[in-house]
Order: structure tokens, then C-alpha cells, then sequence
């Protein structure tokens, strides 16, 4: 079965860091752009970050430029995704997701989703 594994959620106070990781079990990870997406209570899933095969090609939310930076390692088959300068309001289950679209922030687009990872910051 195809999935994913996020890891690395918790509890933080605003300011603070955290780094999630997801790992895929499939084989050809290198071949897929992988995303993250939140979910806060009572809102739709959005788009966070993106990050192209090679890890060439870099896309965030505009509310988390500057703070959050996704990477990959394809030996590892993992995507990271460090969160910097953590606010209240990026409290939300974090979810990876695999894609063959390159650049798309469309949750529709994506697959093989995991069952996230939790973030909370205080304030």
C-alpha cells in the first residue's frame, strides 16, 4: 500500500520551532513533487509548502514565506518541512501528500495522504 508518515507534530509556544518529516513507502518517491497541507478545526484543508523531485523548485503559502522551509531527501524518501517563528494561528493537523503535478497547491491534485501530525502553538 501506497502512504505516507508524518512525524514531529507537538506542543510549542508562539516563537518557537518545530520540524515535521514524512516518509513514503513507495519506491519511486523521487519521482513525485511532495506537498504539506494543514487543517485547523472547522476549516477546509489548505495548501503550506511544495517542493519539486529534485528539490529544485521550492512553493509556500504566502503566510508562511520566511518562516517555514520544505525539504527533501530522495535517499532517504523523506520531505521535511521546518516551521520557524511559529504563531497561534498555524495551529492545524499537518498532512503530506504526493503529486505528479509539478507547482500545484491543489489538495485535489495530491495523494497518498497520510493521517498527519499535530501542531499546536501557544500563545
Amino acid at each position: 500500500q501506497v502512504q505516507t508518515l508524518e512525524s514531529g507534530g507537538g506542543l510549542v509556544q508562539a516563537g518557537g520551532s518545530l520540524r515535521l518529516s514524512c516518509v513514503a513507502s513507495w519506491d519511486t518517491f523521487s519521482s513525485y513533487a511532495m506537498g504539506w497541507f494543514r487543517q485547523a478545526p472547522g476549516k477546509e484543508r489548505e495548501f503550506v509548502a511544495a517542493i519539486g523531485w529534485s528539490g529544485g523548485s521550492t512553493y509556500y503559502q504566502d503566510s508562511v514565506k520566511g518562516r517555514f522551509s520544505i525539504s527533501r531527501d530522495n535517499a532517504k524518501n523523506t520531505v521535511y518541512l521546518q516551521m520557524n517563528s511559529l504563531k497561534p494561528e498555524d495551529t492545524a493537523v499537518y498532512y503530506c501528500a504526493a503529486t505528479s503535478i509539478a507547482g500545484s497547491k491543489f489538495p485535489a491534485d495530491f495523494g497518498s495522504w497520510g493521517q498527519g501530525t499535530q501542531v499546536t502553538v501557544s500563545s
